[in-house]
């Protein structure tokens, strides 16, 4: 008799709650994933460089070309979708996809470029502490591509993530400049990285607008995938037509027999700094799909203290209190987010019942 209470109470409230843990369950390995993906492309892609290698296209083309392990599980979950609400769902346009991985791919390839610039002639805890200025310029995109809302918690999060980056970026001294690197080069390299990070703000808030616009705002890990695959494609193209065109195909050779780890080695970092990277770029954009391109931003700016303990593991990178301190501000700039976030689920869930009821 006290069942079908049991029953109804849970029909409508278990749910509900379940949902909502399984969500954040993604967000947190999409976290996950991203930090650890980064902290290892950053230093697998200095480590390139510091151990013999000398092109920037293969540099780039390693950023992009990593797509193919995500292969075998986009197929395998192709062959077991089943349609959605009842087979109601409206495909875009085709022309609309193709142009919508043109675009993406087009900026992942100049982004890519940039960044190999910058891991060339700047040490890690630079490279990923002038990243961290892609929070503003994703939150002014994502303002004028998806009307970003500026509550006093968000606010209160970009204020700290970019006080912790600029904090962390003063305690670096001329000093630090990588040896043999010129004073043009190493502006070069900043110029390049600065630039890297406003076309990836724009690629996050763009990407934002392609799950609003283009798929209706739907949410899958196929969709996920779409705008993995097909966009490292295109980038990936971009980048090999680079590496011919320049010349820089004829240096692999004699790079691969001069690099000081071995050739063995040389492959071995090659691959995987090119998985390291996809995944990073994976996680991240799962992230702007199960919340927004700036949360997406905000875990990649907390993964920044990590660069930096990676960076003075691997290539001993001076570790000072400024930095220390760095730390401290970017984590709490990323819990007033994640709040602000919890508020709007929260808000959710009460009026969820509400209609459900009428």
């Amino acid at each position: 008799m006290l069942e079908p209470k049991g029953s109804n109470s849970s029909t409508t409230v278990c749910p509900a709650a379940e949902n909502h843990i399984i969500k954040w369950l993604r967000v947190a390995l999409y976290a996950i994933l991203a930090i650890s993906g980064q902290t290892s492309a950053l230093v697998l892609s200095r480590l390139y460089y510091q151990k013999g290698g000398t092109s920037n296209w293969v540099e780039s083309l390693t950023q992009v070309i990593g797509f193919p392990v995500l292969l075998p599980y986009y197929l395998f979950r192709c062959s077991t979708t089943v349609p959605s609400d009842d087979g109601a769902v409206v495909k875009p346009r085709l022309l609309l996809l193709v142009f919508t991985y043109m675009y993406i791919g087009l900026l992942l390839a100049a982004n890519s470029f940039l960044y190999s610039i910058g891991f060339e002639y700047l040490p890690v805890s630079i490279v990923s502490l002038v990243s961290a200025s892609q929070l503003a310029f994703n939150a002014l995109f994502s303002y004028f591509l998806n009307s970003q809302k500026f509550t006093p918690f968000i606010i209160n999060s970009l204020l700290l993530l970019t006080i912790s980056s600029v904090l962390t970026v003063s305690s670096n001294t001329a000093a630090e400049k990588l040896y043999g690197t010129s004073n043009g080069n190493y502006a070069l390299g900043f110029i390049c990285t600065f630039s890297a990070t406003a076309i990836y703000g724009l690629m996050l808030a763009s990407q934002q607008l392609v799950f609003r616009k283009v798929f209706d705002g739907r949410q899958s890990i196929k969709l996920v995938m779409d705008l993995t695959i097909y966009p490292s494609f295109v980038a990936s193209i971009v980048a090999l037509i680079g590496l011919f065109v320049s010349g820089e195909y004829k240096l692999l050779v004699p790079e691969m027999d001069s690099y000081e780890l071995g050739k063995a080695s040389y492959v071995v970092t090659l691959v995987s700094t090119a998985v390291c990277w996809q995944v990073s770029i994976f996680a991240g954009l799962g992230l702007v799909s199960e919340l927004s391109a700036l949360f997406a931003n905000c875990i990649f700016a907390v993964g920044l203290p990590v660069n930096m303990i990676a960076a003075i593991i691997v290539f001993n990178d001076e570790m000072s209190s400024a930095k220390g301190i760095s730390m401290v501000l970017a984590v709490w700039g990323i819990i007033s987010y994640a709040y602000q976030q919890y508020l709007d689920d929260s808000n959710d869930e009460t009026q969820e019942p509400q209609v459900s009821e009428v």
